[in-house]
């Protein structure tokens, strides 16, 4: 089953430029686009994601393009079944992506990172910083000189306090909330606490670290992305927005680059 919510507001019935489909470790997300705006988008299990799934997507709207960004191999094939007929464009590297790649071995950047890349120099401008709060969570450098010049990568914030729930007898599940204070009064509150503020942390000294290596005096672009990017950023004054479809929106640009 899908759990749909709004970006912007619903597209029109019309024949759509895009498919975007951004396949992650945990979820896969969707959204019909023109070449303008996304429409509403919509997410799934990444295990659960099958070629039905899909053939349902295309069923609702005609499109000219499916574009991709993929860290999972194993559901390109099934993407590239459903969307048969379809120009269909799995980002690389390969891409034309709006910003350079000075990297060392290029095809290993994640297809996502180069969506967000692309993303933040279109439309905040350069030098920036993406954090993309996933399954781990990545920071992604694009250079004054518009190029991606690489990055950071950490354990997720749900990776971190599903470790220490599975991996302990008396530690709960948590799910995760601002924590009123610091000094914890219970076991949960005393989580909550060490998984909001200490990931905050690693989140500023991570960004500390990355500016005064990469910018110098200069003041970069910082835009935060994914599931919890909300819940962290809010609290944290290096963030300068949080855009929770920044990889879409790559996909969308890279694929009027790519026409």
């Amino acid at each position: 089953m899908f759990v749909g919510f709004v970006m912007g507001r619903t597209l029109p019935n019309e024949k759509r430029s895009y498919l975007l489909i951004d396949v992650s470790n945990s979820f896969t997300k969707f959204a019909f686009a023109t070449k303008q705006r996304l429409g509403v988008t919509e997410r799934v299990e990444t295990a659960r994601l099958s070629g039905a799934s899909i053939d349902r997507l295309l069923r609702k709207r005609r499109v000219d393009h499916v574009v991709v960004s993929s860290v999972v191999p194993k559901k390109n094939a099934l993407i590239r079944q459903s969307a048969k007929g379809i120009r269909t464009l799995f980002v690389s590297a390969k891409c034309e992506l709006g910003v350079g790649v000075d990297y060392p071995e290029p095809e290993s950047i994640g297809a996502d990172r180069l969506a967000n890349a692309a993303a933040v120099a279109a439309l905040y401008g350069t030098p920036a910083i993406v954090v993309d709060f996933g399954t781990a969570v990545t920071f992604d450098v694009v250079s004054a000189e518009r190029s991606y010049v690489g990055g950071v990568i950490a354990p997720g914030l749900e990776a971190m306090t599903t470790y220490l729930y599975k991996r302990t007898a008396l530690l709960p599940k948590l799910t995760l909330a601002e924590p009123r204070h610091a000094v914890g009064r219970s076991t949960k509150a005393a989580m909550m606490a060490g998984a909001i503020f200490g990931y905050r942390g690693l989140v500023k000294e991570i960004l500390a670290k990355i500016s005064a290596e990469s910018f110098g005096r200069r003041q970069a672009q910082v835009v935060a992305t994914g599931g919890y990017a909300q819940l962290i950023a809010a609290r944290l004054p290096e963030i300068g927005a949080v855009r929770p479809h920044l990889t879409l929106e790559g996909l969308r640009i890279i694929g009027n680059l790519n026409r």
